[in-house]
């Protein structure tokens, strides 16, 4: 068995053990290529590989951020490890154990003094592990010290006789004798909208609209809640790799919350997305037992998967 570190002309055999282990969770050459080879933070050293003569049979990725995500925010003790996975006829010889221990001196190498599974922004793939997707992938990160820090639930709607809950026309009336407006974004409204991301949510959601825009998301994908022409909340659609029927991200700043206005933005982008020929709307990542993940549920998302997102001292 060789253990060596990704060199230039192993995506082929990369991507071809990925969609053989990862069943749920397959990837194309292009999308491997942009959302690892490309990204900034991309270090080959991190990616750890075990060949058996010709054959690939392991796989495990680890990064850290070399780029920061806003101002100068490195997270200097953050470590990632997106993804890996083992041939299963070579499962149980070790083979996970030896790539995770040269990633962690990988990391420990970089300073990095927590490890997470797999909550890497901007580029992740999934969440964190899916217990009943992948039993033994989630066995195999307790058995090496990681623990579950949270768990993050992805959501599916079918828009197709999708109509927004009754009360949504009553509250959209309150607010707008208060003041309130709901529409599409236009160019103008992108600059304070990727503030508003920024600012008082996620910079990843930042760059989830600035670098959709780039790829050619119209703006009225965007749904925004002002008032006295401050933008206050959004929602929008489409954002993340240009996947259509792909929702998020969506927001509302805190001072606002109370109102409904979650209620009628989220109403806004789903019926925005339905008049726009998108068949249904699904997401990664909510707290289930949010206040968002309650709103979800009402409107009439239902849950499809459910990731531990994992983290380990080092």
């Amino acid at each position: 068995m060789d253990f060596k570190t990704y060199q230039p002309g192993n995506e082929e055999d990369i991507v071809t053990l990925w969609n053989h282990v990862l069943h749920e969770d397959p990837i194309q050459p292009q999308r491997f290529r942009n959302l690892v080879l490309l990204d900034a933070n991309f270090d080959p050293t991190g990616m750890q590989l075990a060949w058996d003569g010709p054959q690939l049979v392991g796989c495990l990725y680890a990064v850290r951020r070399r780029l920061p995500m806003i101002a100068d925010d490195l997270e200097p003790d953050h470590g990632w490890i997106p993804f890996f996975f083992v041939r299963p006829a070579y499962s149980g010889q070790g083979v996970a154990t030896q790539l995770l221990q040269k990633a962690l001196m990988f990391l420990r190498g970089c300073g990095r003094k927590r490890v997470f599974f797999a909550s890497y922004a901007p580029n992740f793939i999934v969440p964190g592990i899916d217990r009943i997707a992948y039993p033994s992938g989630a066995g195999f990160l307790e058995a090496n010290g990681f623990a579950v820090q949270y768990t993050a639930s992805a959501m599916d709607l079918c828009l197709v006789g999708f109509r927004s809950p009754d009360d949504v026309a009553r509250h959209v009336e309150e607010r707008h004798e208060e003041g309130y407006s709901f529409r599409l974004a236009q160019t103008k409204d992108l600059y304070p909208t990727i503030q508003l991301a920024n600012e008082h949510f996620n910079p990843d959601w930042g760059r989830a609209i600035r670098e959709g825009v780039l790829r050619n998301l119209p703006p009225d994908h965007i749904s925004i809640a002002e008032r006295s022409g401050e933008i206050l909340g959004f929602a929008m659609f489409g954002g993340y790799e240009g996947v259509p029927d792909r929702f998020g991200p969506f927001g509302v700043r805190a001072d606002q919350r109370g109102k409904q206005l979650g209620k009628i933005l989220l109403c806004h982008c789903l019926e925005n997305m339905k008049a726009k020929g998108v068949h249904s709307a699904w997401f990664l990542w909510t707290g289930e037992t949010s206040p968002a993940g309650h709103l979800y549920k009402r409107v009439g998302f239902q849950v499809t998967r459910r990731f531990e997102v994992m983290v380990k001292d080092l």
